[in-house]
């Protein structure tokens, strides 16, 4: 960068009654090194308990208010940031060790990239690894048609987004995710990928993409695709399984890594397994590619 300054990051925390989530994700964000991170908690008065915890055992900025949901309380706590680089992370997420630093290089050496999609692990309730995503560079028709090929977790964007507008619509209670990646496409933002495992997204039952109400919303979404492109549907989803095989995305993987766990609150647990599969588990089904 011309001012030779290292590139600062915020992170975005919505919460609501997720105390001890919370607990894992705000240690995972604390423990980065090598770079200046900003993290805002923005919770929907859960209550005193996760007050009191926040402002006792964080250096975590915490917003107390009614918002309109998750997308709506990302907004808020994005437009407070003061970031060179943003992103949000759920309370049932954690980035793994060095994440910010990498993150903070790759954009430093690529200038011209305003959005960072990175690798994720998939784990259980429990914390225990069942997965391992690895990211290729998203495609607007298959954002249309298709689940995420990316996760949020493992997501970065400059902070020139924000002061763009290029915020998430609120009106989507659970798949704003894809709306505000299809806004990316058409704002002609540039995208890139780091492939290696930035987060950790645990499948804790409650996930915002496992209730029920979203196959209402998807069911709305897919009456806004055109049917012209709808009929492409299995020439493109054939080419995305196509790229995601030339990028190494079905390979089973060894993973050495360390995250935080209820019993390893102070310091993190490492884990390592031999052949982590790529598959989405059985537990959230339809969301495989």
């Amino acid at each position: 960068m011309s001012s030779g300054k290292p590139l600062t990051i915020s992170i975005v925390t919505p919460s609501y009654g997720q105390l001890d989530w919370l607990k894992l994700c705000a240690a995972s964000i604390a423990d980065q090194e090598g770079v200046t991170v900003e993290h805002i908690i923005q919770d929907a008065h859960t209550g005193p308990e996760l007050e009191e915890w926040v402002r006792q055992n964080t250096s975590a900025r915490l917003y107390v208010e009614r918002d309109d949901g998750m997308y709506d309380a990302i907004n808020r706590g994005l437009r407070r940031a003061k970031g060179d680089i943003c992103a949000y992370l759920n309370c049932d997420e954690q980035y793994l060790p060095g994440t910010l630093r990498r993150v903070q290089d790759y954009f430093e050496q690529h200038p011209d990239i305003d959005v960072l999609f990175g690798d994720s692990i998939i784990v259980d309730p429990s914390l225990m690894p069942l997965a391992y995503r690895r990211v290729i560079l998203p495609r607007r028709s298959h954002i249309l048609l298709r689940p995420m090929g990316v996760l949020t977790c493992a997501t970065f964007f400059r902070r020139k987004l924000v002061d763009d507008g290029a915020l998430f619509d609120p009106n989507w209670k659970i798949t704003g995710d894809k709306a505000w990646l299809l806004a990316m496409f058409d704002r002609g933002y540039r995208m890139g990928v780091l492939q290696e495992a930035l987060a950790v997204f645990a499948l804790t039952g409650a996930n915002l993409s496992q209730q029920q109400r979203v196959l209402e919303e998807r069911l709305r979404w897919e009456k806004s695709v055109s049917p012209w492109l709808r009929l492409a549907k299995p020439l493109i989803r054939a080419r995305h399984i196509l790229e995601k095989w030339v990028h190494g995305a079905y390979k089973v993987r060894w993973v050495h890594s360390a995250w935080y766990t209820r019993s390893s609150l102070s310091v993190r647990r490492a884990f390592e397994v031999a052949n982590l599969d790529w598959r989405w588990p059985s537990i959230a089904p339809g969301m495989i590619l």
